[in-house]
């Protein structure tokens, strides 16, 4: 498929820029792919749609605050740093992005807190914007992320135009989060209420994790027409043998997986094995989703309505088909459903 075919007009007030009140009363878009029926209910409603013996895979990867403001050396010019990934623990080493880029170079020292306590420095170039910075801190490695992660903000999508607040620390975060890793939350997850786990617990749904920690690759732009030819960031994922055994004892019993989020999607899939089964995997994915492809294990999807030219409205559309997850979008914009982290879920059966 070209990319041009994710082009669509979204307006922008139909972007979410607060989270909504209550975790579960966001509106909710139910996408049936057999008869192309699409119904308008509230979030809570999913357990209406699913029975005991199904299950729900989510993302158990934890956001940890990645922003982090500076300054440079001599010249004390202000600096943002984006942490993307920590490279070596016992060196301190930390995958970073940069703002202004090209005044940011090899052996510069960069100052972080009101009192510079945290310093780094820059060891090599990665990409444009990228470079590896090794923190210079005498504390073991638990202090220093403590310390560090004390100075970070929450890195929010760029289509959030505001500074973060206190209350994003909680609210762009699942409930369930885990594993530190992910500078990306897994929006999806962000509609499950403590109460609604617990009422699908009581009707027989089962609940199972898997680890996917999203980075910054998933709102990198895709410049290239043909899909074929764009690839991937990786990210580091785990599936367990206990999250194995579970699906595929869902599967054998002909009862339902359901995906919660793209991450998830991209996660069962890079760990499918035969007969729609799927297999433990722990390393690194950077499978890219676009339509046709044929999902063997998934059978329903939750997840959030997505930016034009958007990785995640590929895999969305690969997975509900293309033409009528795009009539969906043409609805929710009439109907004015909430878009992006913060907006409003779609499930598609």
């Amino acid at each position: 498929m070209k990319l041009s075919q994710f082009k669509f007009k979204l307006p922008e007030e139909l972007i979410a820029q607060h989270a909504s009140e209550q975790r579960d009363e966001a509106r909710m878009m139910v996408v049936h792919r057999a008869s192309g029926e699409i119904e308008h209910r509230v979030f809570k409603d999913i357990i209406n749609y699913f029975v005991d013996g199904d299950i729900f895979v989510f993302n158990d990867t934890k956001v940890f605050p990645a922003r982090l403001y500076g300054n440079k050396e001599k010249t004390g010019a202000k600096i943002e740093v984006s942490l993307l990934r920590e490279l070596n623990a016992e060196n301190k080493l930390w995958d970073v992005l940069v703002e202004p880029a090209r005044k940011i170079r090899i052996g510069n020292k960069l100052y972080f807190g009101d009192d510079d306590s945290m310093v780094a420095e820059v060891i090599d170039n990665t990409t444009s914007r990228g470079r590896t910075l090794r923190f210079l801190y005498d504390g073991d490695h638990d202090e220093f992320k403590e310390a560090l992660f004390k100075l970070g903000q929450t890195l929010l999508p760029e289509y959030i135009k505001r500074e973060p607040e206190e209350e994003d620390a909680e609210r762009y975060q699942t409930i369930y989060a885990d594993k530190e890793g992910a500078v990306v939350a897994p929006a999806a997850g962000l509609h499950f209420s403590r109460e609604l786990l617990k009422r699908m617990e009581i009707k027989g749904i089962h609940q199972a994790f898997l680890t996917v920690h999203s980075g910054l690759g998933n709102f990198r732009e895709i410049d290239v027409e043909d899909l074929t030819k764009h690839r991937m960031d990786s990210e580091q994922m785990e599936v367990s043998q206990a999250l194995v055994d579970m699906v595929n004892g869902v599967k054998d019993n002909d009862h339902r997986v359901c995906a919660v989020g793209t991450s998830v999607l991209r996660g069962i899939a890079s760990a499918v094995s035969m007969g729609g089964h799927m297999k433990t995997y722990s390393g690194w994915t950077n499978k890219f989703i676009f339509p046709p492809y044929d999902f063997t294990v998934t059978d329903a999807l939750v997840t959030n309505f997505h930016m034009p030219y958007s990785i995640m409205l590929m895999m969305t559309t690969a997975f509900g088909g293309y033409d009528l997850v795009m009539k969906a979008y043409d609805e929710a914009i009439s109907e004015k459903y909430r878009f992006g982290a913060y907006g409003d879920a779609m499930l598609i059966l």
